[in-house]
């Protein structure tokens, strides 16, 4: 749904308009861009994703056990673990102890992860995953990333979920691949380079506020069903083995698990009319 209404908005325009209906299907004012060779809306700017990023923080690794001044106890997500987070496989991010004065690398809400190194011939770099209050409670420690990632803070949270989509719309249309660098036999995301150089259209303010208000919704709720998920997976692995060895039988349990369906829903042609009911 998010990357439905991301496409629907801002690739092909058709954002809610003071009248709320479709932008540029409704006759809304567009000017040529000469950077992106296209026209866009009236009043939008040209950014690359780099105007969207306050800061950065490198990866960690620390020890297996507690040593010395490696004292702070956290789960390494690494690449191998990204898609994870996102929902699209297991997260398997081990236990470490860095340093105290690396606590600074602890991942906050709002961060990104971006897998630095890694990839496949048909995979490139950049993978990422976005860190929310949800995803934190799928954890029983902080987080940190891995060497092989980096963490990106941005300006503004409301610029959150566009940047996101934005970020993943280059990566699935196999942008980064042009942005990747070999040393070793493995390869690196030319980083600095790729956020210098990708420019996206950028709404007013308000525009992306909405997008993330009704964007966020969708992905607590999926981060929720994961965490479910985690914890049945969990109750499964230890309940198996007791009914494989007959310590306990299927009759014997009283609590059951009610797993509701809902409906698919279609949107006929106008995102906006389902965001709206």
């Amino acid at each position: 749904m998010a990357k439905l209404l991301y496409d629907y908005w801002f690739v092909q325009f058709d954002f809610p308009d003071a009248n709320g209906k479709p932008y540029k299907s409704s006759g809304g004012k567009m000017v040529y861009n000469e950077v992106l060779k296209r026209e866009i809306p009236e009043g939008w700017e040209v950014k690359s994703l780099a105007n969207f990023i306050l800061n950065d923080k490198s990866g960690d690794w620390g020890k297996e056990e507690s040593e010395g001044n490696y004292v702070i106890k956290v789960e390494c997500i690494r690449g191998a673990d990204i898609n994870g987070i996102n929902g699209k496989g297991e997260v398997k991010a081990p236990t470490r102890f860095i340093l105290e004065k690396n606590e600074h690398k602890i991942l906050l809400e709002f961060d990104l992860v971006v897998e630095i190194s890694g990839g496949s011939p048909t995979q490139s770099t950049g993978r990422l995953g976005f860190i929310t209050k949800e995803v934190l409670e799928r954890f029983d420690n902080p987080l940190i990333c891995s060497n092989f990632c980096k963490a990106v803070s941005l300006k503004s949270e409301n610029q959150f979920f566009f940047f996101v989509n934005s970020w993943n719309r280059a990566y699935d249309n196999g942008i980064l691949f042009g942005f990747e660098g070999k040393t070793s036999g493995i390869k690196n995301l030319l980083f600095e380079m790729f956020v210098n150089n990708y420019i996206v259209a950028v709404p007013e303010e308000n525009l992306l506020t909405k997008f993330q208000n009704i964007t966020s919704l969708y992905e607590k709720k999926r981060q929720v069903n994961l965490k479910q998920n985690q914890k049945l997976a969990e109750l499964r692995d230890w309940l198996l083995p007791m009914l494989m060895n007959g310590q306990v039988k299927v009759g014997e349990v009283e609590e059951g698990l009610n797993v509701a369906a809902e409906p698919e829903v279609g949107y006929g042609g106008d995102i906006n009319k389902l965001i709206k009911n």
